[in-house]
């Protein structure tokens, strides 16, 4: 791969000649690759359509997930999270074991595999929440729970230098994967000081649409805030909060 020298820096196509800039500085490249319109009607490439069609499936359910969940993952800042949700959801989809080749969806496949997804690998849940709760799904009456029974902070929360207060977040979701719509619900607790004080019993209820026959999703987070005069600033803009998945009703 050739490197761009000289003052001026090209971007763009000049003949069959690329100029680009990465994270290694400035590139050339010829062009190449296979016609798409080949890759489209020759069936030595149906495999590669087949894979086309469920990556971009995979896709789309990525982004309706994160979008059911955007008002907790507004303070959850994380990179590379939709190439993750994404490669999971890959695999959610390559579960299906009912339709062919091509046509393997998310409501065919095995959505329980997005259980323990973390939504922010910097800050993950399993590494930063150590009190024991329990979380339900009840499909019937739809309601989603959490109960975290008392604990002192400072002893179950690996929390981020700086930190002063912080608060449990969760969120459930029914998804409809084939319209990429969704319902959801959120709670959260108030502002909790970071200390070694006991807290009070911690319970969301989480209410969504009755008898769904539709995936359910439960995720539990925490925002980490630092007071500075009476005030609570969020915390390194929520670098270090966690959010996952934590439990997963695949649907009937």
């Amino acid at each position: 791969m050739a490197h761009q020298k000289g003052i001026f820096k090209i971007t763009g196509t000049i003949g069959d000649v690329t100029f680009y800039k990465s994270k290694n500085g400035y590139l050339v490249r010829e062009k190449g690759g296979i016609d798409a319109k080949r890759i489209a009607t020759d069936p030595a490439f149906q495999r590669t359509r087949e894979n086309g069609m469920e990556f971009g499936r995979a896709g789309k359910a990525g982004k309706v997930l994160r979008a059911a969940l955007r008002p907790l993952l507004t303070n959850v800042k994380s990179s590379g999270m939709a190439s993750r949700m994404t490669q999971i959801m890959i695999k959610v989809i390559q579960a299906d074991m009912v339709s062919e080749r091509g046509l393997r969806n998310v409501i065919d496949g095995e959505a329980e595999l997005l259980t323990g997804f973390e939504f922010n690998q910097t800050g993950a849940l399993s590494t930063t929440f150590h009190a024991p709760y329990t979380a339900a799904i009840d499909r019937v009456t739809g309601e989603m729970t959490i109960s975290v029974d008392p604990f002192v902070p400072v002893d179950m929360i690996t929390a981020p230098q700086g930190t002063t207060h912080f608060k449990i977040t969760s969120g459930g979701a029914e998804i409809d994967f084939e319209q990429e719509t969704f319902e959801n619900a959120l709670e959260s607790t108030l502002v909790i000081p970071y200390s070694a004080t006991v807290t009070s019993l911690i319970s969301h209820i989480l209410s969504l649409p009755a008898n769904s026959t539709k995936p359910l999703f439960l995720a539990l987070g925490i925002e980490f805030y630092q007071d500075i005069n009476g005030r609570k600033y969020a915390l390194k803009n929520g670098s270090y909060n966690p959010l996952a998945i934590i439990k997963v009703d695949g649907g009937v």
